[in-house]
């Protein structure tokens, strides 16, 4: 059968899906008609010198994809359950990327193969989801999930036991034990898969000054920040991926605090007398920063006190902070931070540290081609020598100052059965039973978009997680990995080809049928730079542009 590319056939299939459109009958749950399958789609990259990890994906039949890879990729199977990888009807995307909905419709109510899917979105106050009866693995238990939100923990904990929601994300360090102590509540404690950090960007003076930046590393009390703003579970970063994954925290450990040689640093770069800069942050509650204000300004007092720098506090809305900082445009220090995506050291070091990330200024070449390197070893042991190397490198280049890894948990009423508190930020609510039609869960944020293939926002990613399908998923509340819209990926001997045979007779949201063309489709709307499909929110495309790299990116 013949292929054809999605390069040189798009337009010729978004015309024909528009005629279609036009000329049939619109069903109540979509403007267009859904395209058989036919002929395979294939994305494909000219050659792989564009410095990323896909050579081509195929559809080879009606339900097997084959990846080629341009180098070994180890934790293939880990970034496919990640969420923002769930994949998208192909028909959508072609409908969407020409229609003038993109903040009504993709961005709020994406279409995909969940348990759920979006039914309202009450700017300020929730988002609700209904039971999607079409669905092809167990049904959802509750027949609505509504996610809402305070960025106030204790509002949260109030919340919860008035019985006016049934789980709560983040409850505060001193909520613990009130939580604890009460009979009708439960906490689900996480393991601290997570990382805070205060970052700087290296393209403004005086970050653009290494000792500048050591001194920040070195002048900061991080234990101080620990024992006074965190619960238990909690510890002090000694590296800035956590030592629960494998080779996070291969090499030295991080700077001890030492105020007096941190102010002999900066004296000697130029800033006897400190400087006076800025501090970012968005009032956002998470697992590593469970007291976003209190601990700005006590990073700014110890800023002030061991090293004379005025950091003025600015606080920003979450999704304009997100898209400022991970592009290097704050000119000043900023609190940031990471949850495991998937449980595997390229997820906290590739995204951070490779050659697309701009969040900390101008990469590193020391770091990236190390992290490269250590990205096609399989093995853990054999790779550590190679990570021992990037982690050091990091250390001495300071590109930020990781402070802690949180214990966090969530809570909720003793009667909830199967409570969701993954340590991966993947709550599956489908499989928790509240004893009642409605499941409300009360997060630390509203979600900035439900169109995670352009997100990196936890509170998004959640909501995303109730609609949205990968080939792979995470199990309840754990970090394996376990089939959803893939039955197997099969890799060969070397890790650089991965043939994935799909699940048949699944159906999206929107009533069209899920198959191989799908998963192609949604690949070439993440990775192609130069596709029609590539519309997306901040178009930043972070994650795919980090761990698998952004094809045909126009120049400049």
């Amino acid at each position: 059968m013949k292929r054809r590319t999605l390069f040189t056939g798009l337009g010729a299939l978004i015309a024909l899906a528009m005629v279609l459109a036009a000329c049939a009958p619109a069903g109540p749950a979509r403007p267009y008609d859904e395209i058989k399958y036919t002929e395979p789609m294939v994305l494909a990259a000219p050659n792989c010198d564009y410095g990323g990890i896909v050579s081509s994906i195929e559809a080879v039949d009606e339900f097997t994809v084959v990846f080629n890879l341009c180098r070994p990729d180890p934790a293939f199977v880990q970034k496919m359950a990640f969420s923002v990888f769930g994949i998208y009807p192909r028909e959508w995307l072609e409908y969407e990327a020409k229609a003038d909905t993109a903040a009504e419709v993709r961005l709020r109510a994406p279409v995909g193969t969940g348990p759920y899917k979006m039914s309202a979105w009450t700017a300020g106050e929730s988002v609700s989801f209904d039971r999607y009866d079409g669905y092809w693995g167990d049904k959802a238990i509750a027949k609505t999930v509504v996610l809402r939100w305070t960025t106030e923990s204790a509002a949260r904990v109030l919340e919860l036991q008035a019985g006016t929601v049934d789980g709560i994300d983040n409850p505060g360090p001193d909520d613990f034990a009130v939580i604890e102590g009460d009979a009708n509540l439960r906490l689900v404690e996480r393991p601290a898969l997570n990382t805070f950090y205060i970052a700087m960007t290296d393209t403004f003076a005086p970050w653009d000054n290494a000792d500048v930046r050591k001194a920040i590393a070195m002048g900061i009390d991080r234990q101080r920040i620990v024992d006074n703003f965190y619960p238990r579970g909690s510890e002090v970063a000694s590296h800035f991926t956590p030592c629960a994954i494998a080779n996070g925290c291969a090499g030295d450990e991080w700077y001890a605090f030492d105020a007096e040689a941190a102010r002999a640093l900066l004296a000697g770069a130029g800033f006897p007398d400190g400087f006076s800069t800025k501090l970012y942050y968005r009032d956002v509650v998470r697992g590593y920063l469970p007291q976003v204000g209190q601990v700005a300004v006590d990073v700014q007092a110890q800023l002030k006190e061991n090293l004379n720098i005025d950091a003025e506090i600015v606080v920003m809305e979450s999704g304009a902070f997100i898209d400022e900082s991970t592009n290097g445009r704050l000119d000043g220090l900023y609190f940031l931070g990471w949850g495991a995506d998937y449980p595997h050291v390229t997820n906290f070091l590739d995204f951070h540290f490779g050659e697309a990330y701009l969040g900390f200024g101008t990469p590193h070449p020391e770091i990236f081609d190390l992290l490269v390197e250590g990205g096609q070893i399989a093995d853990p042991a054999a790779a550590e020598s190679v990570y021992v190397q990037a982690n050091n490198t990091i250390k001495e280049l300071v590109p930020m100052v990781p402070v802690a890894h949180g214990g966090n948990a969530a809570a909720y009423l003793a009667a909830v059965q199967n409570p969701q508190a993954s340590p991966l930020t993947e709550e599956r609510f489908a499989l928790t039973d509240s004893g009642k039609d409605t499941l409300v869960f009360m997060q630390g944020a509203e979600p900035i978009s439900l169109f995670c293939a352009d997100e990196s926002d936890g509170e998004s990613l959640r909501g995303c997680t109730q609609m949205i399908e990968g080939m792979y998923a995470y199990t309840i509340n754990g970090t394996d990995t376990e089939p959803a819209l893939a039955t197997s990926c099969d890799a060969n001997a070397d890790l650089t080809v991965y043939t994935c045979h799909l699940r048949q007779g699944v159906k999206f949201h929107d009533g069209t049928s899920f198959d191989a063309n799908d998963v192609v489709a949604t690949f070439t709307m993440g990775l192609d730079a130069s596709s029609p499909l590539h519309v997306g929110n901040t178009n930043s495309w972070e994650y795919y542009a980090t761990l698998w790299g952004l094809m045909n990116v126009p120049p400049g």
